[in-house]
């Protein structure tokens, strides 16, 4: 499909109601992230805090492509993805409070979000951690003859790991539906890419272990839907395990506690001025009559009160009762089978 009709985008079949969705997802995960920065200012967040600004059309593009049984499991930079999930921001601010309304009863905080109705798996803040448990949740797929495809999304540190290579060696050696998606953001914590990577472009090194790869645009929102669409069809079919790298950027440090000393301020306005990914679908919209000022207008309103409401309902919630302290460290034995 290649039309240039207005109110549609050229080469792309998805309904306006659904381009939307996109746009509305990418502002709630930037606004929502600029929002915890504050709350994490006036000491309301404790602990690290590490956000999502800038990386948006990943999780988005990504996760609009996934099926809603296909399994996630990411790092430790994940708000972005519970809520291109659709979990629901207030439950994610509160777990970011501490607050027993939280995604996991304020026991897990920023890096742990999970949610099981949603089949994501959560955060981990050990890098490369995600990766076998990735490849275990593909196991378990093809051994009970299921299409669900296991989507770890990792960053560009995790592939200097020795997990990274073990996993994908498991997951190729075992022909599993993995896709591995790595978000290259060009800086593991404060060391670019260059000074730790013998190999600059991550996508290469699945060619180790015969994983058919390759680099998509990931300010591009649609790149990335259509990359992830593909990737996840090759794993459906009993093809084994994809990687996918996604060139993107963040804009703030590697966590509230990053000076940012190792890149300059040009770098990071460049990036914002010429590459953000909301403006340039936001153009994009506008530019083919997908939507009008208006509608967007509309859409960034109700994302600020959603986000206004989200800050409300983990200010008044309680907090966990102490009495619960030992709950959910270890399974109940009577349940277990």
């Amino acid at each position: 499909m290649t039309s240039t009709v207005d109110g549609q985008l050229p080469g792309v079949a998805l309904p306006k109601s659904e381009l939307l969705e996109m746009y509305r997802l990418m502002v709630l995960i930037r606004r929502f992230e600029e929002v915890a920065a504050e709350q994490y200012a006036l000491g309301k967040i404790a602990g690290f805090l590490h956000l999502y600004i800038g990386e948006e059309a990943v999780a988005v593009g990504a996760i609009r492509a996934m099926d809603p049984d296909d399994h996630l499991v990411t790092h430790y930079r994940d708000h972005g993805y519970a809520l291109a999930l659709g979990l629901d921001p207030r439950r994610c601010m509160a777990e970011l409070f501490g607050k027993a309304t939280g995604l996991v009863g304020g026991r897990g905080g920023s890096m742990h979000f999970a949610d099981a109705s949603k089949h994501f798996w959560g955060g981990y803040a050990i890098v490369a951690g995600l990766l076998p448990i990735a490849a275990g949740l593909g196991l378990a797929s093809k051994y009970l003859n299921q299409r669900r495809v296991a989507v770890a999304i990792f960053g560009d540190g995790a592939t200097n790991n020795g997990a990274f290579h073990e996993a994908l060696n498991f997951a190729a050696l075992w022909k599993l539906p993995v896709l591995f998606l790595c978000e290259n953001n060009q800086y593991g914590m404060g060391t670019a890419v260059q000074y730790a990577s013998a190999v600059r472009e991550m996508y290469r090194k699945a060619c180790a272990y015969d994983i058919p790869a390759e680099r998509v645009d990931g300010q591009d929102v649609l790149a990335v839907y259509e990359a992830t669409k593909r990737a996840l069809e090759h794993c459906r079919s009993g093809n084994g395990p994809y990687f996918l790298e996604a060139l993107t950027y963040r804009y703030r440090g590697h966590s509230m506690a990053d000076p940012e000393t190792y890149r300059s301020k040009e770098e990071v306005e460049e990036w914002r001025r010429h590459r953000d990914p909301i403006e340039r679908f936001r153009q994009q919209l506008l530019a083919h009559n997908v939507a009008t000022p208006e509608e967007l207008a509309a859409l960034d309103q109700a994302v600020e009160e959603a986000v206004a409401e989200a800050v409300r309902f983990a200010d008044e919630s309680p907090e966990p009762d102490p009495e619960t302290l030992t709950q959910y460290v270890y399974a109940d034995p009577i349940t277990v089978r």
